[in-house]
C-alpha cells in the first residue's frame, strides 16, 4: 500500500508522496538520484513508467511536476544530467505548461510516445524542500522482549534447522507485454515455532511454506531489520528511512504495539511541512492502516495549528471527514468561534458542488454558536454566506445562543439544554479578548516597561501580604482583563489577570511562590469574583515554536504551568532550541 523509494539517506519529504496502492494513470516520480527532491522525471502511462523529452523543457514545466509531487516548487530544471540509464518508453516530447496546472499530464504535449528523442534528453528536475536536514542517521531502538532471548536472533542469522520457506513477491511498478504485473520474488527460510506466532503468515502444522504478496518495494531490508530484529528478538532499531515501511508491515501482520510505537515517531517530524501536505497525507496512511495512535497525533497537530492550516494549499481539498474531525475538538485552537464559522463557510462555499445539502448542514451544527459573541449573532443573517441556504438550521442555533446569553445556566439546564453538551464549552481562543502572548526577550512597550515597578502586593507563603518590584532584568509582567464569562450576563463583570514567565528561583520566591522547574509560567487572578457564579477557569498555555507552530499545550495547576523542554521528551512536538512564544489564554466554563 505504500510504495517507498530506495532507502538511501531519505528526509522527511518522503511522507509527501503518492501513498496509493499502485501507481496511476498520469502519476509522476523522481529516478536516478539519491536526493529525494531530484531526478530524473518519469510518468506513468498504459502500465509503464517512462520519460520525458527535454525538448522545451523550463522552470513552469518543472514546478507542476514539483507540485504534484507535494514538494513547495522547484528550484531549477535538469537538462542531459546522467541520472542512469533509463528504461522504458519516451512517454512525453514538446510538452509546453503555463506552470498553474495541477498535473503534468494536464499540459500540453505532442501525443503519447510521440518523439524523435533519446533518453539521453531525459528531463529532470530540481524540487524545493523546506526539510534540508538528514533524518534517516537518527535511530531509536525499541525493545518489546519482555525476557526473549537475544539467542533467537542467532538462530536466524545462523539459518539452521529452519522449516519454513516464505516468498514473498513485490510488485516492480511496470507490466509485462501481456499486461500482468511484473513481479520481484525473494525466499527467505525461516523457524515455524517462531512463525506460527504471527497468523498472518498462517504456518499450520502441515504446511511449511507460503507466498506473500506485498506492495512494499522494501527487500533490501525487511529479512534482516525485521524478520531477524523483531520477529524472532522483539528488538529493533528503527530510523527515519525505514519507519514508515516497517509501520506498514506490522499493520499488516497484526503486530499493533510495533505499529503503534513506531507511529509515534512520525509526531517528531509532523512540524517540518508548513504546506500541510504531510500532515494531510499521513492522517490518510493511519486511517488506513487503522493505527489510533498516529490518527490522533495527525489531528491534533493540526487542531493546534488550525490557523495555520486554513492558509495552508490543501485547506480547499481537505478531506471533509478530516474537517469533521477537527471541527469536534475542545483544544481547537482558533481566534473565536465567529472565526471558525466563517471559516468553515467559505470551504463550504469552495467545496459546495461536492457536498449535498445535509452534508453542509452536519458540518453547520459542529459549530459551538453559544460561544459567539452575541453582537455577532446580530450580524449573521446578513453577514454570513450560509444563512439563507440553511435558514432553519441557522435561526434554531441563533435562538440557543440567545438563551445561553440572556438566561443563567441553572435555568438552562431546566430548559433542557444538557449541561454536557459541547455547544457551550469553549475550545482554545486565541483573540484579544480572552488571550495574551509573551515573548521572551522582546523589548517591551513604555507602557508594559511601567507596569514592572507597580506594587503588586503578592501574598507570601504564610498568607501574608507584601510590596514587590520586579527587576528590571526580570520577563515583563503583562496584564489582561476579560469578562467573567463569554455569556451576555457578565458583559460588564471584568476581572483582571496577570501573567508571567518565571526563569528563577529568586522570580518565584518574592512572589511567594515554589516552582519546581524552569521556565514556569503564571497566570494569576488580580481580583476576586464571586465563587457562587458557577463559572471555573479551565484556562491554557500554548507554547508556540520560532513563531511558526504551536508545539505544546498544557494546562495550568492552580496558577502554574512548568514548560517542558526537548530535554524531558514529553513536548509533543519538538522544538529546536527550546525557542517559544507563550500564550496564556483564559477559558471561563459553566460547571
Amino acid at each position: 500500500r505504500v510504495f517507498l523509494m530506495p532507502m538511501s539517506e531519505l528526509q522527511f519529504v518522503f511522507l509527501r508522496r503518492s501513498l496509493s496502492a499502485s501507481p496511476s494513470e498520469g502519476n509522476v516520480r523522481l529516478s536516478g538520484s539519491e536526493s529525494p527532491s531530484e531526478g530524473r522525471v518519469e510518468i506513468y502511462h498504459d502500465g509503464k513508467w517512462g520519460t520525458v523529452c527535454d525538448d522545451n523543457w523550463d522552470i513552469a514545466e518543472a514546478q507542476v511536476v514539483c507540485r504534484q509531487l507535494n514538494f513547495p516548487g522547484a528550484k531549477s530544471v535538469v537538462i542531459g544530467k546522467d541520472y542512469g540509464t533509463a528504461s522504458g518508453p519516451i512517454w512525453l516530447d514538446e510538452i509546453a505548461c503555463t506552470g498553474k496546472e495541477k498535473q503534468l499530464v494536464s499540459c500540453q504535449f505532442s501525443g503519447w510516445g510521440k518523439t524523435d528523442c533519446t533518453h539521453k534528453e531525459d528531463a529532470g528536475v530540481v524540487c524545493e524542500s523546506r526539510n534540508d536536514v538528514t533524518i534517516s542517521g537518527s535511530t531509536n531502538s525499541l525493545d518489546h522482549s519482555i525476557g526473549l532471548s537475544g539467542d533467537l536472533g542467532q538462530i536466524f542469522d545462523r539459518g539452521t534447522a529452519c522449516d519454513f520457506l516464505i516468498t514473498f513477491q513485490t510488485p516492480s511498478g511496470n507490466k509485462k507485454d501481456d499486461g500482468t504485473e511484473e513481479m520481484i520474488e525473494t525466499t527467505i527460510c525461516a523457524h515455524k515455532a517462531i512463525i506460527m506466532l504471527y497468523p498472518y503468515f498462517s504456518a499450520s502444522a502441515g504446511a511449511n511454506n507460503i507466498t506473500v504478496t506485498h506492495l512494499i518495494l522494501v527487500l533490501n531490508i525487511f529479512p534482516n531489520l525485521f524478520l531477524h530484529r523483531y520477529l524472532y528478538t522483539r528488538k529493533t532499531d528503527i530510523t527515519y528511512s525505514s519507519a514508515m515501511c516497517l509501520h506498514q508491515l506490522a499493520s499488516d501482520f497484526g503486530i499493533k504495539q510495533l505499529m503503534e510505537d513506531i507511529g509515534r515517531l512520525f509526531s517528531n517530524v509532523l512540524p517540518d511541512d508548513a504546506s500541510f501536505h504531510s500532515q494531510v497525507s499521513l492522517y490518510k496512511y493511519a486511517v488506513e492502516s487503522k493505527d489510533l495512535v498516529l490518527e490522533e497525533n495527525c489531528v491534533q497537530y493540526m487542531a493546534w495549528n488550525f490557523q495555520n492550516l486554513t492558509g495552508s494549499p490543501v485547506w480547499a481539498d481537505l478531506p471533509v471527514e478530516l474537517l469533521r474531525r477537527l471541527l469536534t475538538r475542545s483544544d481547537l485552537v482558533v481566534a473565536d468561534e465567529y472565526f471558525l464559522l466563517q471559516t468553515l463557510e467559505g470551504w463550504i462555499t469552495n467545496n459546495g458542488g461536492s457536498l449535498s445539502s445535509e452534508n453542509q448542514a452536519d458540518l453547520l451544527r459542529l459549530i459551538r454558536f453559544p460561544m459567539i459573541p452575541a453582537e455577532k449573532l446580530y450580524e449573521l443573517e446578513t453577514k454570513s454566506l450560509l444563512f439563507s441556504a440553511h435558514r432553519d438550521l441557522y435561526r434554531d442555533s441563533v435562538l440557543k445562543a440567545y438563551q445561553f446569553n440572556v438566561l443563567l445556566y441553572s435555568n438552562l439546564t431546566q430548559l433542557k439544554l444538557a449541561k454536557e453538551n459541547d455547544d457551550y464549552k469553549p475550545r482554545i481562543y486565541t483573540g484579544e479578548t480572552w488571550s495574551i502572548t509573551i515573548v521572551p526577550g522582546a523589548k517591551s512597550s513604555s507602557s508594559q516597561s511601567q507596569n514592572q515597578y507597580i506594587n503588586y502586593g503578592y501574598r507570601d507563603s504564610y498568607g501574608r501580604y507584601g510590596g514587590y518590584y520586579p527587576s528590571p532584568t526580570e520577563s515583563p509582567n503583562k496584564q489582561l482583563s476579560t469578562p467573567l464569562h463569554s455569556s451576555l450576563l457578565f458583559k460588564n463583570n471584568m476581572i483582571t489577570w496577570e501573567a508571567n514567565v518565571l526563569k528563577t528561583q529568586n522570580e518565584c520566591s518574592r512572589r511567594g511562590l515554589r516552582c519546581e522547574s524552569f521556565p514556569a509560567a503564571r497566570l494569576a487572578l488580580r481580583n476576586q469574583y464571586q465563587s457562587t457564579s458557577g463559572v471555573l477557569f479551565r484556562n491554557r498555555l500554548l507554547l508556540t515554536c520560532q513563531n511558526r507552530y504551536v508545539c505544546q499545550i498544557q494546562g495550568f495547576k492552580g496558577d502554574l504551568a512548568y514548560v517542558s523542554t526537548n530535554d524531558t521528551q514529553v513536548l509533543a512536538y519538538p522544538c529546536p532550541d527550546d525557542k517559544y512564544t507563550y500564550t496564556f489564554v483564559v477559558r471561563p466554563e459553566y460547571v
